[in-house]
């Protein structure tokens, strides 16, 4: 197998639920060696029933798989001696601590970044959160619907005013863009270290990503009001940068930003040379001047043709437009296939499950995906790794610090 970018690094993973679990995926799916550290009765994510891909499916709980792909799992109680022993002698071993716990957890557990530090210069101290480190409320519990979509502010930006309640996060959002800046985060830290020799600490907040997320909106109000929901389509300044309703209920996105780069051209197309030169057409100017009479001609002429005669006629345009697809057509997109965006794990057993693969690729490749390990799959190997003998683990079985 080709060597991964991150072959040779030992990440220690002390974390539970999707954020900071994904993030390790991400160095997993490039090389990293990632040890889960989960309790005896395991990330309480693997109890998770959801629409029909956690515990509530016969078969692999792919939530849980998407989340921990391409990991080793040891089961501990680290609240035991001998437990936190164990932790210790991994951490020895690591090169990143990759942790989702609340600051007063991890004080309690002596593993607070200082401490760490100290015994362990060159470890890379990562830690994901809902809140951030400081303030009020920093050892507040956060997940990505209350931290990131609700008191970040995309659940008000995002939902129509005529609405009685904010619009419902999709699963995971925030927990998924936050875990891409922690792995980056992590990376950059890692180089940081060939150059120093001393570790850094890496935090990143769910709080942090919708600021990051919402950085065109935060523009506008930290420099003058602060924007608004917007209902339907929104204040059209440019025509040419709406969604518009086909014959049959779907729609279709221009995004001619460069209206007078693809007005004439588009026109010809559709059958409508006329409106070239129309003088409340012709150009940028005249557009956003008539910008109701425009919107009014268009949306008559989307209103013509179906979705499938849409995508045929434009896909002859060079131009940015994109059909508004649902999940079902996302998963059979061409261009999706075509790059590899959906990976498949198969299973000792033959049986194979699909997945989305990350958005970086090396060389023009995705990942190799593979699958996650079961509760504490890995518990005997990675002891007897660190030098334990059967003995030493038969008497943490019988004290009840490892499974």
């Amino acid at each position: 197998m080709e060597q991964g970018a991150f072959d040779g690094v030992r990440v220690v993973e002390l974390a539970q639920w999707v954020f900071v679990p994904v993030a390790g995926a991400l160095l997993a799916d490039w090389g990293a060696d990632v040890i889960r550290i989960e309790r005896l009765d395991g990330d309480p994510y693997r109890g998770l029933a959801t629409q029909g891909i956690g515990t509530d499916r016969g078969g692999p709980n792919l939530s849980v798989a998407l989340a921990n792909r391409g990991k080793r799992s040891v089961a501990v109680d680290l609240r035991a001696p001998e437990g936190r022993a164990v932790l210790d002698e991994l951490l020895a071993t690591a090169d990143v601590l990759l942790t989702s716990l609340r600051p007063g957890a991890l004080a309690r557990l002596g593993l607070d970044p200082q401490a760490l530090r100290d015994r362990y210069p060159g470890l890379i101290y990562a830690r994901g959160h809902g809140f951030g480190v400081r303030g009020p409320d920093a050892d507040q519990p956060g997940y990505d619907s209350s931290a990131f979509w609700s008191r970040g502010g995309l659940a008000y930006i995002l939902t129509p005013g005529e609405r009685d309640h904010p619009i419902s996060q999709r699963g995971a959002m925030g927990d998924r863009n936050g875990a891409v800046a922690l792995a980056f985060g992590i990376a950059s830290a890692l180089l940081k270290r060939t150059r120093t020799g001393v570790g850094s600490v890496v935090d990143v907040s769910l709080l942090a990503t919708a600021l990051s997320t919402l950085s065109s909106d935060l523009l506008v109000a930290l420099n003058g009001p602060a924007p608004e929901p917007v209902n339907g389509r929104g204040p059209q300044v440019n025509p040419l940068t709406s969604s518009y309703r086909t014959a049959d209920g779907r729609h279709i996105q221009l995004m001619f930003l460069q209206g007078d780069r693809y007005w004439a051209d588009f026109c010809a197309l559709i059958g409508r040379p006329e409106w070239i030169t129309d003088e409340r057409f012709a150009d940028l100017a005249a557009r956003r001047t008539h910008s109701a009479a425009c919107i009014a001609a268009l949306d008559d002429e989307f209103a013509g043709r179906t979705f499938a005669e849409w995508k045929q006629l434009l896909s002859g345009l060079d131009a940015p437009w994109a059909p508004v697809q649902s999940i079902a057509e996302l998963t059979a997109d061409p261009q999706v296939l075509a790059n590899g965006y959906v990976g498949e794990v198969e299973l000792e057993d033959g049986n194979t499950y699909r997945f989305p693969t990350v958005p970086v690729q090396f060389d023009e490749q995705p990942p190799v995906l593979r699958r996650a390990p079961e509760h504490g799959e890995h518990t005997e190997s990675v002891l007897l790794e660190l030098g334990y003998d059967w003995d030493r683990i038969t008497a943490l079985k019988t004290a009840g610090v490892v499974p």
